[in-house]
């Protein structure tokens, strides 16, 4: 990678050491002493275009850094499983935390991945309370696929089933009965691809 400009990197440091509290486009302007927050806008287009940092399109104030020196360490979003409106979209809402994970160690893209942590035990024995799912971003999923997605305001991870033009949500855990997701206010936020247990 070639070397960052001196404001790019101080911005770029910034930005890593402020996760948990991002400063707005003003707080940076001042901590970076320069002329106008064009020029921050200016620099954080360049460490996009080097791969440094990643914008969310749901959610222009949240970013994600990129940290490829620390073998391709990647800050993922967190959010919460929380209740979203009856159009809302999980990645809509607030980040809860920024969690390092090494794209390495889970052997997939982290490009454009993403975290939730799990509720309730209707995804047992692969999911239990409280562990965080990776989910990449993918509103196609295919039959049998375990998705995060939005039914009814409600976001839920479930297993996803498609039979006679109609699509079922499905629990792991024998207990629960499957239901019908409602057409007209369900959508699919991401495709399951790992689960990190805190047990």
């Amino acid at each position: 990678m070639k070397r960052l400009h001196p404001t790019q990197q101080k911005l770029l440091d910034l930005l890593k050491n402020n996760l948990s509290n991002p400063l707005t486009i003003r707080e940076l302007q001042e901590e970076l002493n320069i002329s106008s927050t064009s020029v921050v806008h200016h620099h954080i287009k360049e460490l996009e275009k080097k791969g440094l940092l990643k914008k969310n399109p749901n959610n222009p104030n949240d970013y994600v850094v990129v940290m490829p020196e620390e073998n391709e360490t990647i800050f993922l979003n967190l959010y919460g499983l929380a209740e979203c409106g009856p159009n809302g979209i999980i990645l809509d809402g607030n980040v809860e935390d920024k969690i390092p994970v090494s794209a390495k160690l889970l052997g997939i893209s982290l490009k454009d991945a993403f975290l939730v942590k799990a509720r309730g035990d209707s995804m047992i024995p692969k999911i239990n309370d409280g562990d965080l799912v990776v989910a990449v971003k993918n509103n196609n999923p295919q039959n049998n696929d375990i998705v995060v997605c939005v039914n009814n305001g409600e976001a839920l991870i479930k297993k996803i089933s498609f039979r006679e033009n109609k699509i079922y949500l499905v629990s792991l855990n024998p207990v629960f009965e499957e239901f019908e997701a409602n057409n007209e206010f369900f959508a699919v936020e991401g495709i399951v691809k790992r689960v990190i247990s805190i047990t």
